[in-house]
Formats: C-alpha cells, structure tokens, sequence
C-alpha cells in the first residue's frame, strides 16, 4: 500500500461554512482513517475479512450514533458532523463506512427513536462503545424494493413472541450482537424487534464470494422458532413507515459517504497524472486528461454542495423522504462515475491493489444498490415532483 497522501479538495471552500467543531471532528476522523485504515485496507479487501480491530476506534472518533444523545453513550453531535464522519470513513472504504452506517442509523436510530426508555439505556450505550455490534434484518430473499411483501412472521405465544422467516444481504451479520428485525405480526402489521445472538433458532451465516464491499462482512439471518421477549418489541412506531424512517438516516450518511470514495479517486488520479510522464510530459498536461479531472471535480463540488444544504434541513428537521433519496442516488452515482474515469487516468495501474480506485469502484457498485437502488430512487424522485406512483 503506498502512502496515504490523501487532501481533501474543496474548490468552493465548504470549509467557511463549516464550524469550528465539524471541522475538527471531520479532521479527526481522517487522520484516523490515514493511521489505522489506510495502511490495511487493501490487504483485507483481498482477503475478503472485516478488520474486527477497528471497531474500538470508529467508537473512539464517535462514528457510531454520533448524533445519539450523550446520556446514551451517543457523541451529541449534529446531522453534518454524521455526514463529515461518515465521508471519511468512505473515503478510506465503503465497507468500514457501512459497519458505521448499520450500528448508527438502522440500530441505534430505532431504538432511540421507536424505543423505550429501558431499551435505550439497555442496549444504547453498549453499541456507541462497539461493546456490542448491531444488524438491521429488513431485506429478504423474495423481497428487496418492494419490503412491504416480507414474509418474516412473529405470533404472540403469551409470555413472549415467537419469530420466524430469514433476512438476506445483511451488513454485519456475521459477528452482530443483536439484531433490528423487521417481521409482520398476525394481523399483517409490521414492527419491530431487537432479537439477540445466543437465542434458540437465531442463526447468522456469513455470505461468501463477494467482488463488493469484500471488507464488511455480510450475511444472513435465519429464525427458526426463535422466542423474542415481549420486551424486546420496539412498540413506538409500526407499519413500513418505520424501518423507512431508519432508511432516510442511513441514506442521508450514504450521500456524505460517496462524496469521500470519490475525493479518493480524485486525488489518486490527480497525483498520478502530475507524476506520470508520457511523450515528455506529465499525462495531467493533456487536454483529454484534464477535461476528465476538471469534470470530477465539478461533480464533486456539486455534491458537496447538495450534501450540506440536506445537512442543513436535516438539523432543521425539514429534510424529505424525496430530498434525501435525490442525494444518495445522485451521489453514489456521481461516485461511481469518478471511479470508473479515475481508474482510466491511472491505465492498466488502476486496477491493481497498489491504488484504491479499483476498490472504490468495486465498492460502490453495492452503494449504488442498496438502501434503495438507483432506479428505485429515481421513482421516488418522479412520485414526489409528479404525485403519481410508478412503482409497479
């Protein structure tokens, strides 16, 4: 792995509308990223293993529920500290950024906000500390955009609940403590529960062969008669309305989080093309080489843009379903696009370990799937500015 000399491009100095506190909770979280993520990152993509031995860090520059109150172990921060962290993050690999994302939007988002106070104590503080690492069960073998039709079922026994069905392409499975699982009950009405490893039935087998995201660790998760206490129903909101709520949260992260793998792919290509002589002359001095690092740039400083404003109306509590689903999906697209010229910059060396391009690019061809695909997304955008549907 070659020297992380990564800095951070900021054409329309972002920075002056930063607070002195954005900036040094995104600062710190880059300099973790160049120390303790940078230097590994590659060998483990490789390997294909999650690096268990960062979680205690992520904890440590509070990217797990940064905007969880600090009576619950949270960092107390705002909505653009969560999107800078989650950037950073991002901009070391997509993967780490998800264990991120899962842990702070899809489990401790719910419990705070549709649990109770004896849930959030229990469970709140254990996950912002890493003690505990958490799972969100929503997607399923027969159903991914269209949630609505899960088929995981929970009955009530009585003295407890009893849950059974399977949850599929889950960030985190493999090694989480609990898991936020999204079931129908016996009327139809879909809820909550906080199921936890160790109960009868509750199984997490890891999924293998991946090209994407090759250093999160994804999985199943299996319930077969599982008994869940009564208490651990997250009963403060129900119908799919619920676990999209968490979506938003985690959407919302993903917009911060492209911007960072595409400022990777930018410098990289940026720094090569200074350094790379050809016919006499750096490659960065040609017209086709500029016009491809001129156009990154554009799309970056665009979605920058976009990003800080949703921050902005995030911390209002003005930010839409729609506004946010329009910067996941024009983000990680504009991602996606910087890799795939990013890559070409650097010829035949772009897809080699040696850079992270190739990574990055591998990575987001995830991103731009999950947590609502690209086309799903563009659906959502064309309901809201139309009010017709078009989903079916």
């Amino acid at each position: 792995m070659r020297p992380d000399l990564f800095e951070a491009p900021d054409y329309y100095n972002l920075d002056d509308l930063l607070s002195d506190e954005h900036k040094l909770v995104r600062d710190a979280a880059r300099q973790w990223v160049k120390r303790d993520i940078s230097p590994i990152i590659e060998e483990y993509a490789q390997k294909a293993e999650f690096p268990k031995q960062i979680i205690k860090g992520l904890s440590e520059i509070g990217a797990f529920g940064p905007y969880i109150p600090e009576e619950y172990g949270g960092a107390g921060l705002d909505q653009i500290s969560y999107g800078l962290i989650m950037q950073e993050i991002e901009r070391g690999d997509s993967g780490v950024r998800s264990t991120a994302s899962v842990q702070s939007s899809l489990v401790m988002y719910p419990i705070f906000t549709y649990g109770n106070e004896e849930q959030r104590k229990k469970y709140l503080p254990k996950l912002a500390s890493g003690e505990f690492m958490g799972c969100f069960g929503l997607t399923e073998p027969n159903h991914g955009s269209n949630p609505s039709g899960m088929e995981t079922r929970f009955k009530d026994k009585g003295d407890h609940f009893l849950l059974n069905g399977a949850k599929l392409w889950i960030s985190n499975s493999p090694f989480a403590d609990i898991a936020v699982v999204w079931a129908k009950n016996e009327e139809g009405r879909i809820h909550g529960l906080i199921v936890e490893r160790g109960m009868e039935g509750f199984t997490t087998p890891e999924t293998h062969n991946k090209w994407s995201l090759r250093a999160s660790a994804t999985g199943e998760l299996i319930f077969d008669n599982v008994k869940v206490p009564k208490e651990n129903l997250l009963a403060g909101k129900s119908g799919l309305g619920a676990p999209l709520g968490c979506l938003d949260s985690a959407r919302y992260g993903i917009a911060w989080g492209a911007i960072g793998a595409a400022m990777d792919c930018y410098d990289t290509a940026l720094r090569y093309a200074k350094e790379r002589i050809q016919f006499g002359k750096p490659i960065a001095a040609t017209q086709l080489q500029q016009k491809k690092l001129a156009e990154m740039i554009t799309e970056i400083t665009k979605a920058q843009l976009l990003a800080f404003r949703l921050g902005q109306l995030k911390n209002e509590g003005r930010a839409t379903t729609a506004q946010i689903s329009m910067a996941k999906r024009n983000n990680v697209d504009m991602a996606i696009k910087i890799a795939r010229e990013a890559r070409q910059v650097l010829g035949g060396m772009g897809i080699t370990g040696e850079y992270s391009i190739m990574r990055h690019m591998m990575n987001l061809e995830s991103v731009i799937t999950y947590e609502g695909t690209h086309d799903i997304h563009l659906l959502i955008t064309g309901a809201d500015i139309t009010g017709l549907p078009a989903f079916q």
